[in-house]
């Protein structure tokens, strides 16, 4: 027997069943779910930090988009806000590392 207790993706009990494997799971309570959804984020991330490539890059972003709906966010409010911030401070691209500010 393995021990998660940790968050997982919604179809991951029909994937286990499908193998033939008993599980024991809960839904997580309203005020269980931030708590769970920001240590799923560090370990997304991580898992990125590691493997470096698209699929952990996608979790990263699933997460963040279910974080935005525990906030009470949608997807596309959260898409809304990065372009916006996008348009007024623009984006990492051009890979600017500001050294110091002189007053």
């Amino acid at each position: 027997m393995k021990i998660y207790n940790k968050l997982v993706r919604d179809k991951i009990l029909e994937i286990i069943k499908a193998t033939g494997k008993s599980f024991d799971a809960h839904y997580a309570k309203k005020e269980e779910l931030l708590p769970l959804l920001e240590a799923k984020l560090t370990e997304e991330v991580s898992e990125y930090l590691e493997d470096k490539n698209l699929g952990e890059l996608a979790d990263v972003m699933e997460v963040l988009f279910s974080l935005a709906g525990a906030l009470g966010y949608s997807e596309e409010e959260l898409i809304a806000k990065r372009n916006t911030k996008k348009e007024e401070r623009g984006g990492f691209e051009k890979g600017i590392i500001l050294e110091r500010v002189y007053e």
